[in-house]
C-alpha cells in the first residue's frame, strides 16, 4: 500500500500540473465543506437559539443576509491557509482570497449597521429622526475604507500610502461627493433642528411636494404625496428651499378653518323694530337682544337723542347680529376647539361686498373629518344669511344678463 502511495505521489510530481488541478479541487471540496458545515450547521442552530430568545436584537442582528456573508469566510480563510498546495498560484490565491475576506468582511458590517438602523427605527425615540442618513455616511467611510485595504492588498501597497497619494485628488474627490457632502451636513441639521420627521406632513412647491414623509436617507427624502405618488427631493435641497411642515399643527389637536362670506353691501341696513321681535325668536339671539334693547334704550335716553330719526342714536344693523349669531352658533358646537383663536370679523369691504371672516379651529387634525367640520359650518351659514335680510355678493352671470335684457325689452314694449 505504501508503495503504491509512493508511486502515486511520483507521479504526480512529474506532473505538476495535474497535481495543481487536484489538490486545487481537494482545497475547493474542503472549502465547500465548510461553508456548509458554518452555514447549515453551526450559523442555523445558533439562529434557532436567538428565535426562541425575548429581544428583537439578535434576531434583527443575526438575519439571513448576515449569516450568508458570515459563512463566506470559512472557505475563504480555508483557501487562503492552503493556498502553497499550489505554487504556481499561491501569490494570486493568497491576494484574491485576502480582498474577497476584506469585502465579505466589510459587506457584513454594513448589513449589521442597516439592522441597527431597522431596529432604532421601530422604536419611540429613534422612530422619527433620520439615523439612516449617519448609517448610511458610516457605509461608505467603511465601503471607501475597504477598497483602499484591496487595492493594497492586490498591487502590494500600503494603504496608508494609497491614502496619502489620494490627498493630492481631494479637489477631485469634493467634486464627485459634493452631493452626498451637502446632503451629509443637510441630514445634520435637520436632526439637530428637528426640521422633518417621518410621518410629518409636509409643503414644498418648488418640488410639487404635499403630503407625508416615509423616508429620510442621506441623499434624498421621500414624500407620499396626497395622490399617493412619490416625490423624491434631494436632502441638501430641502434645506435650500422654503418648504412648510404641518407638525406644529398636528399637535396641536386642531386645525384652523380661515374662510370668509361675502355679504352684497346694499343688503347692509339697520333693524326694524319687527326685525327685533322676530329675531329674538332665535334662541340663541334672545338674550343678546333684550339686553341690548334694554343697553341701547337707556343710552339713547341719557343722551337725550330722538331714535325715531336714522342718524340720531344707537341701533342695531343686520349684519352685526348676524356676526353676533354666527359667534354663538359656533361656540355651540361641540367639533370646535374654543380654547384656541376664535374670531368672526369684518375685513375690508372691496370690490366684492363685504368680508365676514370666520377663523377659528376644528376640533381635530384629521383631514377628512376636518373638511367635513368646516362644509357643515359653511352649510348652516349660507343658508342663515337670508334670515337676516342679508344677501351673498354674487358676480352677475349669464343668467342674469338674459334676464336684464328681457326685462329692458318688456319695459320698452
Amino acid at each position: 500500500m505504501k508503495n503504491w502511495l509512493d508511486s502515486i505521489y511520483t507521479w504526480l510530481e512529474q506532473h505538476p500540473a495535474i497535481y495543481d488541478t487536484l489538490s486545487f479541487i481537494g482545497v475547493l471540496l474542503l472549502s465547500a465543506l465548510a461553508y456548509i458545515i458554518l452555514n447549515k450547521v453551526i450559523l442555523r442552530t445558533i439562529k434557532r437559539i436567538i428565535d426562541n430568545t425575548k429581544t428583537r436584537f439578535d434576531d434583527v442582528m443575526l438575519n439571513s443576509v448576515f449569516i450568508r456573508r458570515v459563512s463566506y469566510l470559512a472557505p475563504l480563510i480555508i483557501i487562503h491557509e492552503f493556498a502553497y498546495l499550489i505554487p504556481r498560484f499561491e501569490n494570486i490565491i493568497e491576494k484574491t482570497t485576502e480582498s474577497l475576506i476584506i469585502l465579505a468582511l466589510i459587506l457584513a458590517v454594513i448589513n449589521a449597521i442597516n439592522s441597527l438602523v431597522h431596529l432604532f427605527e421601530t422604536t419611540d425615540r429613534f422612530k422619527e429622526r433620520p439615523i439612516k442618513g449617519y448609517a448610511q455616511v458610516v457605509s461608505i467611510i467603511l465601503s471607501i475604507w475597504g477598497v483602499i485595504l484591496i487595492i493594497g492588498v492586490l498591487t502590494g501597497t500600503s494603504p496608508w500610502s494609497i491614502l496619502t497619494g489620494l490627498g493630492a485628488l481631494t479637489a477631485i474627490i469634493i467634486l464627485v461627493f459634493r452631493d452626498t457632502i451637502l446632503s451629509f451636513v443637510a441630514s445634520i441639521q435637520i436632526s439637530s433642528y428637528e426640521l422633518v420627521k417621518v410621518g410629518d406632513w409636509i409643503e414644498v412647491p418648488k418640488f410639487g411636494a404635499d403630503g407625508d414623509v416615509i423616508d429620510i436617507s442621506l441623499n434624498v427624502i421621500k414624500v407620499q404625496n396626497w395622490d399617493k405618488t412619490i416625490t423624491v427631493i434631494p436632502t441638501y435641497k430641502l434645506i435650500d428651499e422654503s418648504f412648510k411642515n404641518w407638525r406644529g399643527m398636528q399637535q396641536s389637536g386642531g386645525r384652523r378653518i380661515k374662510r370668509a362670506i361675502h355679504l352684497d353691501v346694499n343688503s347692509i341696513r339697520f333693524l326694524k323694530n319687527d326685525d327685533i321681535q322676530r329675531m329674538k325668536k332665535f334662541k340663541m339671539l334672545k338674550e343678546y337682544l333684550e339686553q341690548k334693547e334694554i343697553e341701547l334704550e337707556k343710552y339713547n335716553k341719557e343722551q337725550a337723542l330722538d331714535d325715531t330719526i336714522v342718524v340720531n342714536g344707537r341701533k342695531l344693523t343686520n349684519v352685526g347680529t348676524f356676526r353676533k349669531y354666527l359667534k354663538e352658533y359656533l361656540k355651540n358646537r361641540q367639533d370646535v376647539n374654543h380654547k384656541m383663536t376664535f374670531l368672526v370679523r369684518h375685513l375690508e369691504p372691496g370690490q366684492n361686498g363685504l368680508p365676514i371672516e370666520i377663523y377659528i379651529f376644528a376640533h381635530t387634525t384629521e383631514w377628512v373629518k376636518y373638511e367635513d367640520i368646516q362644509a357643515d359650518i359653511f352649510d348652516h351659514i349660507l343658508a342663515m344669511v337670508p334670515q337676516f335680510d342679508l344677501k351673498m355678493f354674487q358676480n352677475p352671470s349669464g343668467a342674469d344678463f338674459r334676464a336684464l335684457k328681457e326685462s329692458i325689452s318688456q319695459a320698452k314694449e
